[in-house]
């Protein structure tokens, strides 16, 4: 491809490579640059790519993008934005894979990952269409698993995965959309055709500082879809509304909404409520527990109702529909009069809406397994240390994923936000220890929540992955017991 033609749409400010030669491939990082390709230099936060640029020129690259004009004397386009640049050589040099597909992004705090797997499965159920997805546990094309580092890919690789979807014959692709990959514009270029707005809480202000930046940056997706859904009764609804240039549906159990859920029964193997949408009442049935399975199964009726999807066959597929790996997960202990949960709750709001959803079908005590994890907004340890002592009857206080940090240094971060009046705690560091800790408290109709890991099967504890598996540590736990 030209190299005029990769940069369509791409602002130039100024240009010294020619731009009438083929470039064959393209790479931001200097390592995986090839003779002939093309080199866009981004600036990050933990480095700046223009330092490679000599180590690019090294290994034979043609041309150089940039926000900042090189020292070296190299053939160059100098760029307003390098991210904005790299998304828009993305589209063009795969050829705008994700127009010729209908495109779904679900944003929030809390719930992407549920919802988008519970719409794949209500669009494969309703439809019979092949359905791209990409989140955090993992991304598909059809049944085959491709495995992820992050919520949203670098914008390159996220054209990459579009393209390998269309390719694979995709009709439909979801995903989650992180306030990252908005701000960092990783889903550049990449038109909606419907967006979801699930919730908004604190998380994330270590990079967006304040909670009023964080919403305004979820708040772009909604400037660059054709239908929205959104969740009415948000605290932040009123300002994703507010940006909001689309047409839109609203969900609520509050009050109402064109989607809105009434007459709601909980129990530990599910939930059942009736969604009233226009004028008409709508069975609903999951097989999974918790308040919060209400809000994402009206999230996936919405979105379904703007695609087209009757609601009723919406609800049918719902029905069928499959738990999702870590989030809200039963845990087999064969032979015990208690239960154990797994969710991905790592967040304040994540961890209250877990427990008080358990609570509701609790019959003993309720037993919360969490920590906090390393490298990450430390503003929300002790308002999270407060909900897990207040909200269970008993909290077990451990590590997550330290990372970089010490796990007692964090561990004294959530503590801060703890006195006498929260309840009963006990501090064990070791997360494996925490675990059996917990289910050696626990008693008959108890429910243990282990908090914070979920579909995780590892550990970072001073930048090294270690594995860990809770299902197999409460399996090893209960061997041990019976030997």
């Amino acid at each position: 491809m030209k190299l005029k033609d990769l940069l369509s749409g791409v602002k130039v400010l100024e240009a010294t490579a020619d731009l009438e030669q083929n470039i064959e491939a393209v790479a931001y990082d200097s390592r995986k640059v090839t003779s002939g390709g093309l080199f866009v230099a981004v600036s990050g936060f933990a480095t700046d790519g223009n330092r490679f640029i000599p180590m690019a020129l090294e290994k034979g690259a043609a041309a150089v993008v940039t926000a900042k004009r090189p020292e070296l004397d190299v053939p160059y386009i100098l760029v307003e934005s390098d991210r904005q640049a790299l998304a828009m050589i993305g589209c063009n040099f795969y050829g705008h894979p994700a127009k010729s597909m209908t495109m779904i992004g679900v944003t929030g705090t809390n719930g992407k990952t549920s919802v988008t797997l519970l719409l794949k499965q209500v669009l494969e159920k309703t439809l019979g269409a092949k359905v791209g997805l990409i989140g955090t546990m993992e991304n598909q094309i059809g049944d085959l698993v491709v495995p992820t580092e992050r919520t949203t890919p670098e914008s390159f690789e996220l054209q990459g995965l579009f393209a390998r979807m269309r390719d694979a014959g995709c009709q439909y692709v979801v995903m989650e959309v992180s306030s990252h990959a908005i701000a960092l514009d990783r889903v550049g270029g990449v038109h909606f055709d419907v967006a979801a707005f699930t919730n908004l809480t604190e998380d994330h202000l270590d990079f967006h500082k304040t909670m009023e930046d964080y919403c305004d940056t979820k708040a772009q997706l909604f400037s660059r879809c054709n239908k929205a859904v959104l969740n009415g009764d948000d605290d932040w609804y009123e300002r994703i509304r507010s940006a909001a240039a689309c047409d839109m549906l609203t969900t609520s159990v509050k009050d109402t909404a064109d989607l809105h859920a009434t007459d709601i029964r909980m129990d530990a193997d599910g939930v059942s409520f009736t969604v009233q949408y226009k004028q008409k009442d709508i069975p609903v049935k999951l097989g999974i527990p918790g308040r919060f399975t209400v809000y994402n199964a009206l999230s996936v009726l919405g979105i379904a109702a703007q695609l087209g999807i009757k609601p009723e066959e919406a609800a049918a597929a719902l029905a069928e529909a499959k738990g999702v790996r870590g989030r809200i997960e039963v845990v087999p202990t064969p032979g015990k009069p208690y239960t154990v949960l797994l969710d991905y709750a790592h967040t304040p709001d994540g961890l209250e809406n877990v427990l008080s959803s358990a609570r509701d079908f609790c019959k003993g005590r309720l037993i919360a397994v969490f920590g906090c994890g390393g490298d990450r907004d430390p503003i929300k340890r002790p308002i999270m240390g407060r909900i897990g002592v207040k909200l269970a009857d008993l909290a077990v206080i451990t590590s997550d994923n330290p990372r970089t940090e010490a796990p007692m240094d964090i561990i004294s971060d959530i503590l801060k936000g703890i006195d006498d009046s929260c309840g009963e705690y006990v501090v064990i560091e070791d997360r494996r220890k925490a675990i059996r800790y917990a289910m050696d408290k626990a008693q008959k109709d108890d429910i243990i929540i282990l908090a914070g890991k979920g579909h995780e099967t590892y550990q970072e504890i001073c930048g090294v992955k270690y594995h860990l598996d809770e299902r197999e540590e409460v399996a090893a736990c209960l061997k041990e017991t019976r030997e």
